[in-house]
């Protein structure tokens, strides 16, 4: 190779971290333009679990609290609607959402709940002050049952059908709109 053709080819190379930070810039705003028209949802990612019976899994109860354990086979052939929710006590989306999974039990919907990565003594002071909406509690202190089921973060929401087949699935917090317009037309649906 020639010494012009090696210095030509060094010259390019040096505006290759320039074309991809260019490229990175136009991802970023194309991104923030989709959230500005409200096109770009992050909560859009799907879930595999969708149309599928739950994963197989078992976790322990939570000590202190008097709810049992939580296992695959008690979220199968409920005969009713039912909701799967991941929370943690430091999640602040957690409490922001916790009167909404409090309105589902008073209106008789079995809430099961998965404590994900969380110390115990929080987790126990967070139902005490927030209330316990848990039909059954299981801890998932390593989240590895979060990985099962496709867990990005909490809060995240699963809901069931009577034969325990991922009808929906929420990432976030359950706010009065999200219980308005998603999650109560799937109660009426599947009910």
């Amino acid at each position: 190779m020639s010494e012009v053709a090696k210095t030509s080819r060094r010259k390019w190379l040096l505006f290759a971290p320039l074309g991809v930070a260019a490229g990175c810039g136009v991802g970023f705003y194309a991104m923030l333009n989709g959230m500005r028209t409200g096109s770009f949802d992050p909560r859009g990612v799907p879930s595999t679990l969708v149309g599928r019976p739950v994963p197989d899994f078992s976790l322990p109860a939570m000590e202190g609290i008097d709810k049992p354990a939580l296992a695959a086979a008690d979220l199968r052939g409920l005969g009713r609607a039912a909701v799967v929710n991941f929370w943690a006590s430091w999640c602040v989306p957690c409490i922001v959402e916790h009167p909404q999974l409090m309105r589902l039990a008073r209106q008789g919907v079995p809430v099961f709940g998965v404590n994900y990565k969380d110390q115990l003594p929080g987790a126990q002071a967070f139902l005490t002050r927030h209330g316990n909406p848990f039909t059954r509690l299981g801890v998932d202190a390593p989240g590895r049952v979060a990985i099962d089921w496709g867990v990005y973060g909490v809060p995240e929401t699963y809901f069931l059908d009577k034969e325990g087949l991922v009808r929906w699935r929420w990432a976030g917090p359950i706010t009065p709109e999200v219980f308005d317009q998603d999650l109560t037309p799937l109660l009426r649906r599947y009910a």
